[in-house]
């Protein structure tokens, strides 16, 4: 049995004696945090946390990794629910489109954005896109994030959508990070289907769907319900078929425009509604109702300067909101969740108490995992990170920027920062 002792920690964050599934609400400004605190890890698990005051030490001394925390602040790692990390080739081509005027619209219409992607993914084998995705998640994950979900959404065709999932699931046994897939066929409308959308609704529904199914491909179904891409209906439809072949739903809802996705989401039970940006009073009040997470992508408001979602406001209206990247390459070439939170504190308002929990343990309940990840709880998986000295865990947001990481524990083991770069 291996086991690492954290000792002298300037400040434990994210602590609880008994774990909640999500943090709701004005609940989200407070952050239990140890002051002069331990922790014990045995194997991958957990094992016990206090303050140094109160230590009652270790008996069995073998096997232990010994690390001084002094001056450092002990974070549980970051989940990020929302991210499209398996894509062949970037886009900043389009990037310098959008400073010269272009909308992101008007791009779609040349055959960028998705269709872009998806024209590039066709082109990349299996091995390609599991190394170019490997490297970003050995990126992520030395920037303190410890579980991701991974789209699909790239391929547009049976074959492409079952070879970005199959890649997705061979990535769940090579990555020590922890993985969820989501199968999000309904991205956009390839160009065949342009006319037929029904055609392709149903192509998703009764060919690409049983096949998911049977080789346990995707966790998760979303849908990107927009203007010109799909409608609050087919969103249901979709949806609803989809857990009928064991996916929970998940929507991108309110991102260009105010069209139906979080409605849509709450009707079906989504676990979460991604981006927000235009989410609406009626909208807010149908998640005070519901289990779903409300999720801001602050990294592609951000890259696309598009309005803010209102996290202040639903927050203050008493829902609790998750934080992911939306890393992928047209809208957000980014996974830092550090910067991420700066972001939200910057400019959306948030405290970083708030942010900080948002990036925790709300992501990880939109991810299915806050039993087992998001916050320091005994018996949870053993996936923390550890600052360089810094004065408190407020100066992560407020240093935006820096990389204030020094040591990365995932799943027990500490990470050799040269092996994976």
């Amino acid at each position: 049995m291996m086991k690492i002792l954290i000792k002298n920690i300037k400040q434990l964050v994210q602590v609880e004696e008994n774990p909640q599934l999500k943090i709701v609400g004005k609940e989200m400004k407070i952050l239990p945090c140890i002051n002069d605190a331990w922790l014990a890890i045995e194997d991958d698990k957990i094992a016990g946390f206090g303050k140094m005051d109160d230590w009652e030490g270790i008996t069995d001394w073998t096997n232990l990794t010994v690390i001084d925390a002094s001056d450092k602040i002990v974070m549980p790692s970051y989940c990020d629910s929302h991210t499209h990390i398996v894509y062949a080739g970037s886009r900043e081509g389009e990037f310098v489109d959008r400073i010269n005027g272009l909308t992101y619209e008007q791009i779609f219409e040349r055959g960028g954005g998705i269709l872009n992607s998806a024209k590039k993914l066709m082109e990349a084998t299996e091995e390609d896109l599991i190394e170019s995705a490997l490297k970003r998640l050995n990126e992520i994950m030395l920037q303190g994030t410890g579980a991701v979900e991974i789209k699909s959404g790239y391929g547009l065709s049976i074959e492409a959508e079952l070879k970005m999932l199959r890649v997705i699931k061979k990535l769940k046994t090579i990555s020590p990070l922890t993985i969820k897939a989501t199968f999000l066929g309904a991205h956009a409308l390839p160009n065949e289907y342009k006319t037929r959308k029904s055609d392709y609704i149903k192509l998703l529904i009764n060919e690409i769907m049983p096949v998911i199914a049977k080789e346990q491909l995707a966790d998760y179904c979303d849908v990107f319900c927009e203007q010109n891409y799909f409608t609050k209906e087919e969103t249901i439809e979709i949806l609803t078929n989809a857990k009928k072949h064991g996916m929970t739903p998940k929507v991108h809802a309110e991102q260009l425009s105010n069209f139906g996705g979080v409605l849509a989401g709450v009707e079906v039970g989504a676990i979460s509604v991604d981006h927000l940006e235009f989410i609406s009073d009626k909208d807010i009040e149908a998640l005070k109702n519901s289990k779903t997470m409300p999720t801001i992508l602050p990294g592609a408001a951000f890259f696309l300067n598009l309005p803010l979602p209102p996290a202040r406001k639903m927050i203050d209206a008493g829902l609790p909101v998750a934080i992911a990247s939306d890393y992928n390459p047209g809208s957000c070439p980014s996974g830092n969740m550090n910067f991420m939170m700066s972001i939200c504190c910057i400019q959306y308002k948030m405290t970083p108490e708030e942010a900080i929990n948002a990036a925790t343990i709300n992501s990880a309940y939109a991810m299915d995992l806050s039993k087992t990840h998001g916050s320091i709880a005994i018996g949870k998986l053993a996936n923390v990170f550890i600052t360089k000295e810094i004065p408190g865990y407020g100066f992560i947001p407020y240093s935006f920027g820096s990389n204030l990481i020094e040591t990365v524990i995932i799943n027990g083991e500490v990470i050799e920062t040269k092996k994976v770069k």
